[in-house]
Parts: C-alpha cells; sequence; structure tokens
C-alpha cells in the first residue's frame, strides 16, 4: 500500500553536510591524494553476491539515506531516506527467494516462498525529482506495491512485483491507464532495495555504467553510525555495483583514518605495543594511497584481504588500536619527498630482502638487512621453523598445473642466495632431463612454500661457483680469485673477493650455487612467513617491547633513509554544497 511505503521512503530534500578532517602541518613535496578510500568488501573466494545486507549497529543509527557517489568520492543524496527499518538488503533484479538459512536471496526459487519478483509495472512519465514522482503515485490511488525506481537521472512510478511475465501482463491488462504504462524488467545494472528477510519492494536504483547505488547509514545523535555486512561492523557508506558478472559487488567508501582503524587489529594483535601498532598504522596508511586504483577495474581502490591488507571493521579494536591510529593521524612515511611502497610481512626468519629480489623494482628504501630482533620473540611465533617434504611426482604435478610440459622431477637445485641468504634462483630437472628454472619470488611461490628463506636437506649458503658469462653457466670448485684467459684459468690470490661502493658498503663477491637433492623425495627447511621485503611485523613487536624502539626507529630500520611526514588532507569538492 502506498501511504505504509510514505512511512519508510520520507521525502527530504535536504543536501548531505559534508564533513572533513582538521588540517595539520603538510610536508613539502607530499600532499595525500584523497581521504575517502573505496574498499572492495567480500569474503574468501567469494568477491560477488546476489544479495547484500547491511543492517545499523545498536545505538548508532536509524535507517539509511540513498544515492549515489560522483567522481569526487562525494556522497549525492537523490532524495530517498528509509526509515522505518534499520535493516535493509540490496538484490539483483532478478527472481530471488529469500533463504532464511544463509540470511541472502537465492536465484534458487525452490528454497522458499518468499520471492521478489523482477517483473514490474512502470508509469511511462519520468520525473525530475522523487518527489515528484511520488506524488504521482499517491494520485493513482492503487492498493498494491508502489515504489519509486531511479533510472538514468529520472524517476518513474513502479506498481507490483510479479515472477512471471503472464502475471504482470495480466496486472497490466487491469488497469485503467494501462496505455500509459509498459512491462519493466529492469536491465543488468538494476539493483533493487528491500528490507531484509521481506519481499516488499522500497526502491529500485539504474544508473547504468555511470552510477551505482549508494547507501549512507543515518547517524543517532551524538553518535557515529555503524552497519553490519557478513557479520563485521563498519564505518562509513556503502555502494552496491553490479558489474560485468551480473552479481553485487560491495564497495565501503570509507574515511582513511577509519579505514585504519579497522585495519591494524587484524593486521596485528590490538594488544601489541603501541608502538609497534603505530608502524603499522602508518604502513598501512601510506600502502593505501600507493595502491589506489589497484582493482579499479572492479569498481573499488584495494581489497581487504591479505592481497592488499586485511581489513574488517570495528569489531577487533581496542583503546589500544585506535590511540595508535589517532597519534598518528595524516602521518604517511616518504622517500625524497615521494610516497613509499610500504610492503610489510609476519615474519622474515633473520633477514629481509631487497626488493628486486622479490619482484622486479628496485626501490632505495626496500633494501633488505639482517635482523637480529626477531631472535627475541622467535618461540612464540608459530611455525618461525618450518620443513615440508615433497616428491618428485609432487613438484612435477605444481608444474604441470602452472602449464609446465613436466615429468617427475628427480633433482632439485638451489642455484643462487642473495647476499642475505634467500634464496634467489631455483632449478628442477625432471627424469627426462627437462630443466625448469625460477627466480625470486617464484622460489617460494612454484612450491607454495611460507617463504624464500630455505635450504634443500639442511645444505647452506656456501660462495663457491663464479659466474663467467651471461647464460648463468658457472665454473665449479675454485676457492679463490682467478683470472679467466684464452688458456684457462689463472689462480691470482686465494680466500673472499670483496668489494666496496661509493657509498662504503662492503659486499662479498661471486658464488651462488650452494645446495642440489637428487632423488625421489627432497626436505627442504625454513623460516619466515611472507615476501620478506619491508617491515616485519614481529619485528616490530620485539622492536617495541624488548628494545623500547619507537615507531619511528621501527620504519627508519625497515625502510632505510625514509622519513614520516604529516600530510594535510585534499579538501572536498564544493560542487554539491
Amino acid at each position: 500500500m502506498l501511504h505504509k511505503i510514505k512511512k519508510a521512503l520520507v521525502i527530504f530534500l535536504c543536501l548531505a553536510m559534508l564533513t572533513s578532517l582538521s588540517p595539520i602541518t603538510s610536508a613539502d613535496g607530499f600532499q595525500a591524494t584523497v581521504h575517502t578510500l573505496r574498499i572492495g568488501l567480500y569474503s574468501g573466494s567469494q568477491k560477488t553476491f546476489t544479495s547484500a545486507n547491511l543492517q545499523n549497529v545498536s545505538g548508532t543509527g536509524y535507517g539509511y539515506e540513498l544515492g549515489y557517489f560522483n567522481s569526487d568520492r562525494e556522497f549525492f543524496p537523490i532524495g530517498v531516506r528509509i526509515t522505518e527499518t534499520n535493516a535493509i538488503t540490496v538484490t539483483i533484479d532478478q527472481n530471488v527467494a529469500w533463504d532464511s538459512g544463509e540470511r541472502a536471496f537465492s536465484t534458487d526459487l525452490s528454497v522458499s516462498s518468499s520471492v521478489v519478483g523482477c517483473y514490474h509495472i512502470r508509469y511511462n512519465e519520468g520525473f525530475s525529482s522523487y518527489h515528484d514522482a511520488f506524488e504521482k503515485a499517491e494520485s493513482l490511488e492503487l492498493n498494491e506495491n508502489t515504489f519509486i525506481k531511479y533510472y538514468n537521472d529520472k524517476y518513474y512510478v513502479m506498481i507490483g512485483q510479479y515472477s512471471a511475465s503472464a502475471a504482470v501482463k495480466e496486472a497490466l491488462d487491469s488497469l485503467d491507464f494501462k496505455d500509459s504504462c509498459q512491462i519493466d524488467a529492469g536491465t543488468a545494472k538494476t539493483v533493487t532495495v528491500v528490507e531484509t528477510g521481506k519481499t516488499r519492494v522500497l526502491f529500485e536504483f539504474d544508473g547504468g555504467t555511470s552510477a551505482y547505488l549508494a547507501v549512507r547509514p543515518i547517524p543517532a545523535d551524538g553518535a557515529k553510525s555503524q552497519c553490519y555486512h557478513r557479520g563485521y561492523k563498519y564505518y562509513g557508506d556503502f555502494a552496491f555495483i553490479r558489474g560485468s558478472s551480473g552479481y553485487i559487488t560491495v564497495v565501503n567508501y570509507v574515511d582513511i583514518e577509519d579505514y585504519v582503524k579497522g585495519l591494524v587489529p587484524y593486521e596485528m594483535s590490538a594488544s601489541w605495543p603501541i608502538e609497534a601498532l603505530k608502524a603499522q598504522a602508518v604502513c598501512a596508511r601510506s600502502y593505501a594511497l600507493t595502491n589506489l586504483n589497484k582493482h579499479k577495474s572492479e569498481g573499488f581502490d584495494i581489497c581487504n584481504t591479505a592481497e592488499c591488507q586485511v581489513y574488517y571493521g570495528t569489531a577487533r579494536a581496542n583503546d589500544n588500536s585506535n590511540r595508535a591510529v589517532e597519534e598518528t593521524e595524516g602521518e604517511y612515511l616518504t622517500y625524497d619527498g615521494k610516497l613509499c611502497q610500504t610492503n610489510y610481512y609476519s615474519h622474515n626468519g633473520g633477514a629481509s630482502e631487497n626488493s628486486e629480489n622479490v619482484w622486479s623494482i628496485a626501490y632505495p628504501y626496500l633494501r633488505g638487512v639482517i635482523d637480529p630482533y626477531e631472535k627475541d620473540v622467535e618461540s612464540v611465533i608459530s611455525q618461525y621453523h618450518w620443513t615440508v617434504t615433497f616428491t618428485g611426482d609432487a613438484i612435477s604435478k605444481r608444474l604441470q598445473n602452472r602449464g609446465y610440459d613436466c615429468d617427475t622431477v628427480t633433482k632439485f637445485e638451489i642455484l643462487e642466495f642473495t647476499e642475505l641468504g634467500n634464496v634467489l634462483r631455483i632449478r628442477f630437472t625432471d627424469k627426462n632431463g627437462k630443466k625448469f628454472t625460477f627466480s625470486k619470488r617464484d622460489c617460494a611461490t612454484v612450491l607454495g612454500l611460507r617463504s624464500q628463506r630455505y635450504t634443500i636437506n639442511g645444505a647452506t649458503p656456501a660462495l663457491n661457483t663464479y659466474y663467467i658469462n651471461p647464460s648463468g653457466e658457472g665454473v665449479s670448485g675454485l676457492s679463490g680469485l682467478y683470472a679467466v684467459g684464452a688458456g684457462g684459468t689463472d689462480q691470482l690470490g686465494s680466500g673472499e673477493l670483496y668489494a666496496i661502493s661509493g657509498k662504503g658498503e662492503i659486499s662479498k663477491l661471486g658464488g651462488e650455487t650452494s645446495a642440489a637433492l637428487t632423488g625421489e623425495s627432497f626436505v627442504i627447511t625454513g623460516t619466515g612467513w611472507g615476501h620478506n621485503v619491508g617491515m616485519s611485523q614481529w619485528g616490530a613487536y620485539s622492536m617495541a617491547k624488548y628494545h623500547n624502539k619507537t615507531y619511528k626507529e621501527i620504519l627508519t630500520f625497515y625502510y632505510q633513509g625514509t622519513e614520516i611526514v604529516y600530510s594535510v588532507y585534499p579538501k572536498k569538492s564544493e560542487e554539491n554544497t
């Protein structure tokens, strides 16, 4: 009934008040580019949904304001408020049934008789405002489930919801003004808003590819609104995108400081020393801005999993973790005036690594260091030391899954270690003599290992092979300094060879090959967990707890030559004020 809908959809004509962070002193050469982040929310491998629920956290808000986000990441209201319920569901505009066990709508209509139909009757006239469309709906005096639809900048009166085309055609034929109406089954971009668990349609939205439905929780007096989504509590607003798959991606539009509050206690325990948490907060904030639009094709900046940074909202936050964020508010890590790529990981097993020895780019501040701090906490780190065993068949299967034509592996060699003792290059040989070489991060990922810091059968790096040509073939068995000429090799001296760089850094030259194992199975032992580039989280814990290091000292140890700066957040556009 239309008069019932009026209770739920309260017309409002005021534009949203825009808030901004208080400015703080900006560092020369760097200013934060945005202060609202777009975080893709999904659980595990499931990235899109048939429907998505929101529920106000008790005491923080009541109902929702609907709109969309413009290109400046500003919420633009469309004049619709839902205040009759604190729990709404956004679903794709298809026939869907409520599955009470999953608390979600399903395209399998056999799960229940509570079905939201995708066929509607649409009054042909489009209106420029929700208010005008609502008044027209009242004037029709229909005893039907009547609601308003936003479609490409116009508002339309919609009548009924039916799960079969024959039923909606029969309903249309019964109308006195049927010549002014048509059947509407939506498009691949249409989303439907209902009360969670109910079938009455409250609103529909279709902005094509230029705009997606946004929902802003209405805050209670004196409170900061939070919403439940899939069991987690979040600050901020939410957008519901129907992408190329036709299903819904949920995006959390959230202030960067609130984002960091919802991230720190998932990347570190909220009970850890505050200086470690502060280091994590600065890393998280810096990483977010250096990875803006990483998932642009999916409609958001970064995801909420370990692929980017783990972010599940406010549930684990406490006074300690929030304090760490607040006391570093607006702080970023820079090198030579530019924002740093602040990669981090759980623990390195004794040494971090140069970025180019793991990925491809050599960052001047992502230099590997011998890490003495993890020693103090290795006894409390789960699987700090680890061992795995592979058969030759198991390795060949992994290579086959990557597309390699590999038979049973009979030989596994570590061809090269880095100066810090991490594996840089490996080679497998199958029973037919085929060789398969991998380098850098693939030395770990090809076998699903926890890190690149490992040996085969306990063999340790021994500098006894010197490469003499680009093909990688070496001369083995040399134990000193040799010259290679037309007549062969001549020993110039004994002992190890070192070089001193222009910066005064001493490096050992030559020698890489050390570990090889031939047989039916291969025992790999290692330490550490992660890519080993940048900050060790457990190292930060140890530095703060046992060595009284500040977060600035932690960061400059793991990110060499960097400095922490304050940044003024950009002002929001005044276009919609």
